[in-house]
């Protein structure tokens, strides 16, 4: 008996073995995302789509927060969403005087948007984009959000956001209204200031 406990000691006293590792991780190694240095001045879950001109399709590109980050120094804004779960960035693009929020057409909680410069993949790219919110209120506050930052961006360049109603927002309403009439309507306008000449010749 003693020898069989003697016998179970020994091989329990072999399995104890202990391994020194060979290399020994002694320090952490921090990810940066240069978010650090930004601050969120609007984050709103989204699902984004781009056009794809190949296709001519729209092709959704992620599900997740979109966000507006202005940088702690320079004080430009960006927008930048991340995938949820993989976090992959799927939008990232200065916020520029040339954009405008256009409704998506057949829906009251989307915005469309055209972008010269998007760094979601390298080398960047020109992109159509198309965001969709849960409901209106929440395409609102984005839309309030995004237009608010393309002024900061704006001041910060030494321009001023173009105000609504404008000069000469107002000629070029006219010249498209001029250029969308009917030729039979010019033609009739023509021969209307030809009569009304000839009119005033005989009168005169």
């Amino acid at each position: 008996m003693a020898d069989n406990s003697s016998a179970i000691l020994s091989r329990e006293e072999e399995a104890d073995v202990h391994f020194e590792p060979v290399i020994k991780l002694t320090e952490t190694v921090d990810t940066k995302t240069h978010e650090e240095d930004e601050d969120v001045l609007f984050k709103m879950r989204a699902k984004l789509f781009r056009f794809d001109g190949n296709s001519t399709e729209w092709k959704e590109r992620g599900t997740g927060d979109v966000r507006l980050l202005q940088h702690k120094e320079t004080k430009k804004v960006r927008l930048v969403m991340r995938r949820d779960k993989t976090l992959k960035v799927c939008a990232n693009h200065a916020i520029t005087g040339d954009m405008k929020l256009q409704p998506n057409v057949g829906s009251d909680r989307s915005w469309v948007w055209k972008v010269a410069a998007d760094y979601a993949e390298l080398p960047p790219t020109a992109e159509t984009l198309a965001i969709r919110f849960a409901n209106p209120e929440n395409a609102t506050l984005f839309k309030t959000a995004f237009e608010d930052g393309q002024k900061i961006n704006l001041g910060l360049s030494g321009k001023a956001a173009p105000a609504e109603g404008s000069k000469e927002e107002k000629e070029e309403t006219k010249e498209a209204e001029k250029a969308d009439e009917k030729p039979e309507e010019k033609a009739e306008e023509k021969a209307e200031e030809k009569t009304e000449e000839k009119t005033e010749e005989k009168t005169e």
